[in-house]
């Protein structure tokens, strides 16, 4: 890359500008936390729970580690365990399968929609067996599944729900936010998130009194008073101070998102028509946690971006039934044909919601030029 690129380089998302944004008010946040000396389990922990239950209209809310802690909460105040199946995605990020499988609970997986690249209800109902306790939904990018369905479908066989919200916050299905239309909500604020931390940081939700009780548990070693412990449980409390972050960034949020769909709609709208592109659906909203692209010559194009310092990346290269941690499921290539040639056509361009339109324009031009070279009509 030459010089000038590697000094003007495009990142994936720009947390540096962000930084700029709103540093000071995050500084003094996270200053009053270690005023107070109250690092876990505070004041700002609670208050952002309450905040985010009701931006996302629960009725509880606990903030946890992570987003795979989320995950592997959820699934244990379900009460899976050994010997059952939860059907998820093989198109997604490996903390998914992951929290099942450290559950003691099978991975089952069901193929994916080649146009939202989430899970196809049709094909996740033919997955169910009389071992199935739960399904996982991924709302990958920030595109809701088809929740209307696959709830119906759940409801018939009588299997839970659990959302993986992680890419998704903010992002609506016929008027409802995500993760408060199944059983239980799982949310990331890993930092690359459009609502992202200073670190790992996560949520759960739910509408039920009993599993926000067995959650609250669950977080902290099976406790709900000091020393006496109900059940077995975990470390995964949310730290006070990426509350306090949390807190700062969740004011600017919604605009944030904003910028994010008026960033696609630009790309959308000039990038190269031959490219499959993010399609937006009747009351489904997409909150663009990434914008990804599909075409044959997608490293030719990645390494192209690179040479004109523009990031881009690829979610995912290798669909999870087909990672070796998971090889004792005996799946194969071919299983899940729709999730295999998207893993190699698939590339997600930069999107930051500081991002300039000068910078969007450098983007598109970039990938138009490389079309025209390889004769794109």
């Amino acid at each position: 890359m030459e010089e000038q690129n590697q000094q003007n380089f495009i990142p994936m998302v720009d947390l540096k500008e962000e930084v700029n944004l709103m540093g000071q008010s995050i500084i003094k946040s996270v200053t009053d936390v270690i005023e107070s000396g109250a690092y876990v389990l505070g004041e700002k922990g609670k208050k952002l729970e309450h905040e985010l239950a009701g931006y996302l209209n629960v009725s509880y809310a606990l903030g946890v580690a992570n987003g795979t802690d989320a995950l592997y909460i959820a699934l244990k105040a379900l009460g899976i365990g050994i010997g059952d199946e939860v059907i998820t995605t093989p198109f997604t990020f490996f903390g998914t399968a992951e929290a099942i499988a450290q559950a003691g609970a099978k991975p089952v997986f069901a193929d994916i929609d080649e146009e939202t690249y989430n899970i196809d209800p049709y094909k996740m109902e033919k997955a169910i067996t009389p071992k199935t306790k739960a399904i996982i939904v991924v709302h990958l990018f920030g595109l809701s599944a088809k929740m209307s369905q696959i709830m119906e479908i759940a409801k018939k066989h009588h299997i839970k729900v659990i959302e993986d919200a992680c890419q998704a916050i903010g992002t609506e299905y016929q008027g409802k936010r995500v993760g408060s239309i199944g059983d239980i909500g799982c949310f990331s604020f890993f930092p690359s998130k459009n609502l992202g931390a200073f670190g790992d940081a996560g949520l759960v939700v739910t509408n039920n009194k009993d599993l926000y009780k067995n959650m609250f548990m669950l977080r902290n070693h099976g406790s709900d008073k000091k020393y006496l412990h109900s059940l077995i449980g975990m470390n995964s409390r949310l730290d006070e101070i990426q509350a306090a972050i949390l807190l700062v960034k969740l004011k600017y949020f919604d605009v944030f998102l904003h910028l994010r769909k008026e960033i696609a709609k630009n790309y959308t709208e000039n990038i190269h028509k031959s490219l499959k592109k993010p399609k937006i659906y009747e009351n489904r909203e997409h909150t663009f946690h990434q914008y990804c692209i599909e075409l044959d010559q997608r490293n030719e194009l990645s390494a192209y971006l690179l040479e004109k310092g523009i990031s881009s990346a690829i979610y995912y290269p290798v669909p999870l039934h087909l990672q070796e941690a998971f090889s004792y499921l005996n799946y194969k290539e071919g299983d899940f044909p729709l999730a295999e040639t998207i893993a190699k056509r698939i590339l997600a361009l930069p999107i930051s919601p500081t991002m300039s339109r000068e910078i969007q324009e450098n983007i598109i031009n970039c990938v138009n030029e490389f079309l025209e070279e390889k004769g794109s009509k």
